[in-house]
């Protein structure tokens, strides 16, 4: 069997976000061909799935570059590496002294498999960051609340910030210097002198949780679709990598080839020819 993992943004989806109808449709023929395949990405549960309704991919996802693992069948999530006590802290005080909210994102799972998804936020000082609440995550089920009600020993699987781009920079430095943290950071939607980052533990990563997934599936071979560095770890290991036109160049080395630009498609014009579909 082979297994295909979709990275999603600059990959599966257009610059708006989205499932084209074409990708969407490619999706179902791919289906119908009994070809397995899921997404590995980078977005937390809640805005990955906020981005998918419309398409269900019915095996399991990987979320936050490997913390965050769902098996949409069971609604089951676990996770691994999730951030520690004095990670947090870190995070957050470096993000509270440059001016910046943080956005602390945890899961909580019921007993009885219900999942809720608990948001803690700092002080909003720009407008880029209310923006990040009225237009995105006040639309979502996600439970909204000050950080200072963020509960001890919460099971905190990212932190996520938004603002001036050399800001923004500035604090990707600072905690990529520490060895248990990962930053990844890019330009946000909304123009290039702004920048989104996401921090996690660092021994979490898409190329661990895609590769537990292969062999609980028993695939026999690992297709990979990415376009930027948290996709480098599943490219190692994969049989085949593709990366997008607009990919980073060292992405590009690393692939098995470069096929169509995110924003043209370019996943769904591939998968056509190379299936068959």
């Amino acid at each position: 069997m082979e297994l295909i993992f979709f990275d999603l943004d600059g990959t599966l989806l257009n610059k708006a976000s989205e499932l084209t109808p074409f990708t969407r449709e490619t999706l179902t023929l791919l289906s119908k061909k009994n070809v397995a395949y899921s997404i590995a990405t980078g977005r937390t549960m809640l805005s990955a799935q906020s981005v998918l309704s419309g398409h269900r991919f019915n095996l399991p996802h990987v979320f936050n570059n490997g913390v965050t693992v769902w098996d949409p069948k069971n609604n089951f999530v676990s996770f691994d590496n999730l951030l520690c006590a004095s990670e947090i802290s870190t995070i957050i005080e470096c993000a509270l002294k440059e001016k910046i909210a943080p956005f602390v994102n945890t899961i909580v799972r019921h007993q009885n498999g219900d999942i809720e998804h608990h948001i803690y936020h700092g002080h909003l000082h720009h407008h880029i960051e209310q923006n990040l609440v009225d237009k995105y995550l006040a639309k979502t089920s996600a439970n909204l609340q000050p950080l200072s009600s963020l509960p001890e020993n919460s099971q905190i699987t990212n932190i996520s910030m938004i603002g001036d781009a050399k800001i923004i920079k500035k604090i990707w430095q600072y905690l990529n210097e520490f060895d248990s943290l990962i930053a990844y950071s890019g330009p946000a939607t909304e123009g290039d002198h702004f920048s989104w980052m996401d921090v996690h533990h660092k021994l979490a990563n898409k190329g661990s949780a895609v590769e537990n997934l292969k062999k609980q599936l028993g695939a026999s071979s690992l297709i990979c679709f990415g376009d930027s560095d948290n996709d480098l770890s599943m490219f190692s290991l994969a049989d085949e990598a593709y990366a997008t036109a607009n990919a980073k160049p060292s992405i590009k080395e690393s692939a098995s080839a470069v096929i169509g630009h995110h924003d043209e498609d370019g996943v769904a014009h591939f998968l056509r020819e190379r299936f068959s579909l």
